[in-house]
């Protein structure tokens, strides 16, 4: 599979919708992933990211103009032990719990679908990063509607090994902008991760569609010790 720029893949699109990254440092020495959310409407530009104990939530900018909270408010990020959960929706609290039980990643999801959005019916996407005793492994998931139809649910999961440094995956809500908004398809795309942090987030909130981006969450985990940077970028501020 071809390495994307991400830089690219941001800039050409201007709806990708919510997107997950994971990936690792060049140096092979940190976990990275990220997740940032866009909006076409009010209810869902109206939105910030905030620290929620190890991980993050969204809350309204300006709660006045929040209509319906239930798609756009939960929790993105969450840590259960050595894993970190990353999602698009509140399934981030339905893998915590399955997880916490034993369950798998892909378990823990079959509870779940797509987004009840009709006539987009929004994928949910989610990743999953595992870093234990210097080891460092993680998943991404897709539920999605088929072709458009509210009837069918297609999962998918991808799991990577011991990923490659300097690499990662992305995986995204929509093709592009449409109506209805056409999902994501294939297998998330290769991209390069860089060592630099700062840098990584800059060209992410840069890429983004100025009109469309609401907010971003970056963090590198140190693979060695599960020590982690994190940052947050809102348009609303």
């Amino acid at each position: 599979m071809k390495m994307l720029s991400i830089e690219e893949e941001l800039k050409n699109n201007s709806y990708p919708g919510r997107g997950i990254i994971i990936g690792k440092t060049p140096d092979g020495k940190k976990a990275v992933t990220a997740y940032f959310i866009m909006g076409r409407s009010v209810n869902s530009r109206n939105r910030i990211f905030v620290e929620d104990g190890e991980g993050i939530r969204t809350q309204a900018f300006d709660p006045a103009k929040l209509t319906d909270p239930s798609l756009v408010i939960y929790a993105p990020v969450r840590v259960l032990g050595n894993k970190t959960i990353v999602t698009n929706g509140d399934q981030t609290d339905t893998i915590y719990e399955g997880m916490d039980k034993q369950l798998t990643f892909e378990q823990s999801l079959r509870t779940r679908e797509f987004e009840p959005d009709g006539p987009n019916y929004t994928p949910r996407i989610s990743g999953i990063m595992h870093i234990e005793n210097g080891t460092y492994n993680f998943a991404m998931s897709i539920l999605k509607s088929s072709n458009g139809s509210p009837d069918s649910c297609c999962r998918y999961t991808f799991a990577y090994e011991n990923p490659a440094a300097g690499e990662g995956r992305f995986i995204h809500t929509y093709l592009c902008d449409g109506d209805p908004l056409p999902s994501f398809e294939g297998e998330p795309k290769r991209i390069g991760i860089p060592d630099d942090m700062e840098a990584f987030t800059d060209t992410l909130w840069a890429s983004l569609d100025e009109d469309n981006k609401v907010s971003l969450f970056v963090r590198y985990i140190e693979i060695e010790t599960g020590k982690y940077e994190t940052k947050i970028v809102n348009k609303n501020h």
